[in-house]
This record gives structure tokens, sequence and C-alpha cells, in this order.
């Protein structure tokens, strides 16, 4: 992992190559190719399930109205999707047991 605390593509790349024999730029395709095709599902609208991790999944919000905190006045907030990524039971269980 990354000196800051953050796991990067790279740090996959490498641990892809480590455990697997594979060369670097063969690891990183591979980790570049598995990050695409679910970015791929993604933006098609499917929700992306990894089992004993977790789930990424697409939501619609409706439109409404929020407040502006600092001046108070209320502005219509559009309709849009996003995402959000729901821990599987396993993977809370393991963070939890960090």
């Amino acid at each position: 992992m990354s000196s800051n605390g953050t796991l990067t593509r790279a740090d996959l790349a490498e641990s892809v190559n480590r455990h697997i024999g594979l060369s670097r730029a063969e690891a990183s395709s591979i980790v570049e190719s598995i990050l695409d095709h679910m970015s791929d599902a993604l933006e098609r609208g499917e929700n992306v399930k990894i089992s004993s991790f977790g789930t990424f999944v697409l939501r619609d919000k409706n439109q409404r109205m929020g407040r502006n905190p600092k001046t108070g006045v209320e502005v219509p907030i559009d309709s849009r999707r996003v995402l959000t990524f729901r821990a599987s039971q396993s993977m809370r269980d393991r963070v939890a047991g960090a």
C-alpha cells in the first residue's frame, strides 16, 4: 500500500505481479481491464457485485428542494444518478476485526 494509506492501481498491479508471477506490464493490464469492465457495467446502469467484497449500486434520486446553508435560500436540486458501495457482511466482519 502507498505511504499515504491508500491502495492504488499500481499497488494492485504489484500484488498481482508478486502473487501470480506475471510481468509488471501484464499485471497492470489485468488490473486496468478489470476496472474498465466494472466502469463500463456501471455506465450501462448495471450494479457490480463482487462476492465476499461488496456491491456497487446505482440509485436514481428524484429532484428535490434544498437549502443554501449560508444564505438559507431554497434551491432546486436536479434529479441525478448516484453510485453507492455496500460492503458484504464478510467484509464488514473483516474490517471490524482489524
